[in-house]
């Protein structure tokens, strides 16, 4: 990546532009765009939001809702095994269009995950952006070199940030109609992901999604990040997470551009006395055990929302908001991993029946092969409900313990009885 759009290999991200004249540049060229962004976004959102009460009811089910991110430059060999030891089926890769010479070791990597659905993130720098041809015979490459391996690709990323490369959404629906055109003459096969807005900026979403250009979306795939808000259940605008999840649902469903269904491709938790690596400041960053906490509970709200297909969580290997710290060549499991490891063993076969928030405290029901599934937590402190009998209670991290009392903290737990018509 070129500068003054420079990579930070501390954190997997573009740094931040210091050229400021650049930016206001920009930004003034980007002008046009932007107004037609809030007038969109003026009429779409408040529809939307009456919209919700409507929204179209779809079935997720474990089996296909979780996903992890992972990297060929974090402990390439390694991978594959810790990949296996937690369970997952579904990855997700970032192809970077300025590493195309790497291309072959790309598709090396990819090849090693037998029996795994992968997704590729085409990522994306200001040369591709600005050189949409170049972008084509690119695509082109990726798209032949990984045909009968993948079908599934996410086109750009976080295309409101400069730093990324997109100064305008105009830009972006550019850069996407380039795939979409080989989608439609060359690629028939591939399912295309797109819009793909960082954070609860659905304003940006709007403009993805009302547009006249003549391109669509398989999916529409957001980063829909709320660390700075602390913990998943806190409210941005009067939304908590699932309200944000339902308001992106019925944008999506509303749109000519979709079909309306949603992925998360990317979200997580920076940790605390991980710098340079962590992805934004010591304020926002959390304990490793809040990190594990907050990363379930993220995943069981989704889930709960019944409107997000997939969730794909950034990454398994990074030290500054990865399921394992990699620092000095030596692989750290922290708790989120066998967090993770529990949660999918425990939801990989669930289907959800109900859930129910009451004075603080969480409860979901889900139904497996081996009976119903309790899932519960409160968002600070600690509740002891007395039981009638002794039960098996799964902690977040997967130890097993047997006892007659619930005791629940902000660190979910896992029980399972057997069903009423069993």
């Amino acid at each position: 990546m070129k500068q003054p759009f420079a990579w930070d290999h501390h954190s997997d991200q573009p740094a931040i532009i210091r050229d400021k004249i650049l930016k206001r540049k920009m930004r003034r060229s980007a002008l046009p765009s932007l107004i037609k962004t809030f007038l969109i976004a003026l009429f779409t959102i408040p529809l939307a939001i009456l919209n919700i009460p409507y929204l179209r009811h779809r079935r997720i089910d474990g089996d296909r809702f979780f996903g992890l991110g992972v990297n060929l430059d974090k402990e390439p060999n390694a991978t594959p095994y810790l990949i296996e030891e937690l369970g997952v089926q579904k990855l997700l890769i970032r192809i970077p269009l300025w590493e195309m010479e790497r291309l072959d070791e790309y598709v090396a990597f990819i090849r090693s995950f037998q029996n795994k659905e992968i997704t590729i993130a085409i990522l994306q720098d200001r040369e591709h952006i600005t050189s949409l041809a170049m972008t084509r015979d690119h695509l082109i490459q990726i798209f032949e070199s990984l045909q009968g391996v993948c079908e599934t690709y996410i086109i750009g990323s976080t295309i409101n940030r400069a730093k990324w490369g997109f100064f305008s959404v105009n830009e972006y629906l550019d850069f996407y109609a380039v795939a979409y055109e080989l989608k439609q003459t060359r690629f028939p096969n591939l399912k295309l992901i797109g819009s793909n807005v960082i954070d609860f900026e659905y304003h940006f979403s709007a403009h993805t999604l009302f547009n006249l250009k003549k391109i669509k979306f398989d999916t529409i795939g957001t980063l829909l990040y709320v660390d700075r808000r602390g913990a998943p259940e806190n409210t941005q605008m009067g939304f908590n997470l699932i309200e944000k999840i339902r308001l992106l649902a019925s944008l999506a469903q509303l749109s000519p551009k979709s079909n309306g269904e949603i992925i998360i491709t990317e979200t997580n938790w920076p940790i605390k006395n991980t710098a340079p690596y962590a992805p934004t400041s010591e304020f926002e960053c959390v304990s490793e055990e809040d990190y594990a906490s907050y990363m379930v509970r993220y995943h069981l709200m989704a889930f709960a929302s019944q409107q997000v297909s997939s969730l794909y969580w950034h990454q398994l290997i990074a030290p500054g908001y990865g399921l394992i710290d990699n620092r000095e060549g030596i692989i750290r499991k922290r708790n989120a991993f066998f967090a993770y490891k529990t949660m999918v063993e425990q939801m990989g076969e669930a289907s959800m029946v109900g859930y129910n928030i009451k004075r603080g405290r969480h409860t979901m029901l889900c139904k497996t092969p081996r009976g119903l599934l309790h899932i519960e937590w409160c968002e600070e402190g600690s509740l002891e409900i007395p039981l009638t009998e002794t039960i098996k209670i799964i902690s977040r991290d997967g130890e097993i313990t047997h006892s007659n009392i619930l005791i629940l903290s902000p660190s979910p737990i896992y029980y399972t009885t057997v069903l009423e018509d069993e």
